[in-house]
């Protein structure tokens, strides 16, 4: 039997769908949970469980309107200054983050020879995840929809790695983020395979505050390479640890979503999720 938090999801995901679709005429409660074959009431109340908002206000957030008002709001919520404060105000995510440590260049050049990866599959809110760290930190985050597609990309990352399916602390660590009060957890540590470039535009992403969305130009400027915007879209292509560095939070200048690795709409349920969260909490 599924596990319930991934039924739920996948549920939500139907919705969400619909949603994404038919915004426009806003549709009602009703319409919304026929579509799941769900009564109002349930669906109602299984959807607020997990965005902790109604699925009207939720539809509000996932709109294309949403992040058109976004990035329509003053300089300051874009600007350096605002990336910056990610780390030193109260977004729950960012506190957490101290250092990003990048793999030797014997290590990325080998394929993770001599390294020992441990990996999990663990249930999200978004659906399943698959997690490995080695011993300095997290190297590892999907969602994924198949567990032995799942594993095989992570062993062609680091071909030559040895993989023992364990549990880790730092995977305990990081599958807090998404059920427990961020402020109360140790800092999460990551161990990434990339090129100082990649490492500089992850680092950058991990400063926009929870709730908030940037654009490739924007990122590109604050890493001072304003005419690297295209370079920053492959870098956040490239992010090897789904939601921990939240490449879902960098959109379009024209307002509009763009794709996302794990998929377009789980990026839209996370903006809406993360939206939700930094509502209640103002």
């Amino acid at each position: 039997m599924k596990d319930q938090e991934i039924i739920t999801y996948k549920r939500v995901a139907e919705a969400l769908n619909y949603l994404q679709n038919n915004f426009q005429r806003q549709p009602t409660l009703d319409e919304i949970a026929d579509t799941v074959h769900l009564s109002p009431y349930h669906f109602q109340r299984i959807f607020t469980e997990w965005a902790g908002v109604s699925p009207k206000k939720f539809l509000q957030y996932i709109s294309i309107g949403h992040a058109k008002k976004i990035l329509s709001q003053p300089a300051s919520t874009l600007s350096e200054a605002s990336l910056e404060t990610g780390l030193s105000g109260t977004g729950r995510l960012h506190d957490l983050f101290v250092n990003i440590e990048g793999m030797t260049p014997g290590e990325y050049k080998n394929g993770g020879e001599n390294l020992g990866i441990d990996y999990q599959f663990f249930t999200t809110p978004f659906g399943r995840a698959l997690v490995a760290a080695t011993a300095k930190g997290i190297c590892h985050l999907s969602f994924v929809e198949d567990d032995d597609h799942a594993l095989q990309h992570l062993h062609s990352q680091f071909h030559k790695a040895t993989f023992t399916k364990q549990p880790s602390p730092h995977h305990h660590e990081a599958m807090k983020i998404f059920h427990q009060d961020w402020h109360q957890m140790d800092t999460i540590k990551l161990h990434l395979k990339g090129s100082d470039f990649q490492l500089k535009v992850w680092e950058c992403l991990l400063k926009i505050p929870q709730g908030n969305l940037s654009t490739y130009g924007h990122v590109a400027q604050h890493i001072h390479q304003p005419k690297a915007a295209r370079a920053v879209g492959t870098a956040i292509g490239s992010n090897p640890v789904a939601f921990l560095i939240p490449c879902h939070r960098v959109i379009q200048a024209s307002g509009v979503i763009g794709g996302y690795m794990w998929g377009t709409l789980r990026k839209k349920a996370i903006i809406g999720w993360e939206a939700a969260a930094a509502d209640r909490k103002g």
